[in-house]
C-alpha cells in the first residue's frame, strides 16, 4: 500500500471572507503570499516563507524582483526591503545572518545623513510606478527608514547602521508633529511605523501624541469610506490617497490607535469588510499602472487586510 503523506492542514469552510479570500490566494496570489497565507491561517510553517523570500534576495544582501511590486527589475532597492523586513516580522524571524547582510545593505545605500532614499540611483531602464522618484543624489526619506528601523528595533536587532538612521526619524517625525514639513498621508504611515518599534517607548508616546494632534487638525486620514476615483483621473504624486483608520492603526496596540475614536475604527473596518471583491481578494491601496503590479498587490492586501481584520477581533 502506498504511504499516506501528510494531513492536510484544516481548511477555512463554507462562504466567509477567509474561505473566499483562500480561493483568491490559490488562484492569483504570488508563491510568497500563498506561503504566508498558510503560515498566518492554516498552520503552516515559518521555513517556507523564508524559501519563498529568498528568492528575492540580491548578492549585496538586499531585495530586488519586484518584491516591492512597484519596482520591476533584479535592483535591490529600500522599499523591497521595507517588504522582506515585514513578512519576516510577522513569522518571527526577523534576525540572525540574513538580516545582518541587509543591515550592510542599507549602511551601502545610504544617504550621508545616515537614512535611506526611497529609490536608491541603480542601472537605470527597468520599469517602476510612476510616482517612484528617481534621482541621482537621493535625500534621506522618512517613507522607507521609518518602517525600516521600527521593525529592526522592534526584533531587538543591533546594528551600527541603526544609530543615525534612529536620530533621523526622530528628527522627521518631530518635524511632521511640529508642522515643520507637508504632511503626507504616508509619511504618517511611516511615522507610525517607526514609533511602533522605537525602544524608547515614553518618547514614542509623546511623539505620537503630538503627531495625531496635527492629523486630526488637518484630517489628513479618513475616518469613513470614500468613493473610488474615476479611472481617468491623472495618478496623484503617491501610490495612492487619502488613507483610513485601519491603513494608519494596523492594531488595537498602535500608538495611532488613540488618535481615533472607537466609532471610527469600527467604521473603517466595516470599510475594510466591505472591500472584498467577488472573486475574495482585497483591491490594492495603490492606482493602477500595470496589470501585473496590480494582481501582485492585490495579493499583499489580502494577506494584510486578514491580518488587520483578526487582530482586531473581527471575525473572518
Amino acid at each position: 500500500m502506498p504511504t499516506p503523506g501528510p494531513a492536510e492542514p484544516a481548511r477555512p469552510a463554507g462562504s466567509s471572507a477567509l474561505a473566499r479570500a483562500e480561493r483568491f490566494v490559490w488562484l492569483s496570489a504570488r508563491v510568497l503570499e500563498q506561503r504566508r497565507f498558510a503560515y498566518h491561517f492554516l498552520d503552516g510553517g515559518a521555513e517556507a516563507v523564508e524559501t519563498a523570500l529568498t528568492a528575492y534576495l540580491g548578492t549585496d544582501g538586499g531585495y530586488g524582483h519586484a518584491l516591492d511590486p512597484d519596482l520591476r527589475g533584479p535592483v535591490s532597492q529600500p522599499p523591497h526591503a521595507v517588504h522582506a523586513l515585514r513578512v519576516l516580522d510577522g513569522i518571527g524571524r526577523c534576525g540572525g545572518q540574513r538580516v545582518e547582510r541587509l543591515c550592510r545593505y542599507l549602511t551601502s545605500v545610504s544617504t550621508p545623513d545616515g537614512a535611506l532614499p526611497v529609490c536608491h540611483p541603480s542601472p537605470h531602464g527597468y520599469p517602476a510606478a510612476p510616482w517612484v522618484p528617481s534621482a541621482d543624489d537621493p535625500r534621506g526619506d522618512l517613507l522607507t527608514t521609518g518602517p525600516v528601523v521600527g521593525l529592526l528595533h522592534r526584533n531587538e536587532v543591533w546594528h551600527a547602521w541603526l544609530f543615525r538612521a534612529t536620530d533621523f526619524c526622530w528628527a522627521a517625525v518631530a518635524a511632521l508633529a511640529e508642522g515643520g514639513a507637508a504632511m503626507r498621508p504616508y509619511e504618517v504611515a511611516a511615522a507610525v511605523a517607526f514609533l511602533d518599534g522605537a525602544p524608547d517607548r515614553a518618547r514614542a508616546e509623546a511623539a505620537g501624541v503630538r503627531l495625531g494632534r496635527r492629523v486630526r487638525e488637518e484630517r489628513l486620514i479618513v475616518p469613513s469610506p470614500v468613493p473610488e476615483p474615476a479611472e481617468d483621473r491623472p495618478l496623484p504624486p503617491g501610490p495612492g490617497e487619502p488613507l483610513q483608520v485601519h491603513d494608519i492603526a494596523r492594531t488595537p496596540g498602535s500608538p495611532a490607535r488613540r488618535w481615533f475614536t472607537d466609532a471610527e475604527v469600527e467604521r473603517s473596518l466595516d470599510a475594510l469588510v466591505a472591500a472584498q471583491q467577488e472573486d475574495g481578494g482585497w483591491p490594492p491601496h495603490r492606482r493602477a499602472w500595470t496589470p501585473g503590479a496590480t494582481l501582485e498587490w492585490r495579493s499583499v492586501a489580502t494577506i494584510e487586510a486578514l491580518l488587520t481584520l483578526r487582530a482586531y477581533g473581527r471575525r473572518i
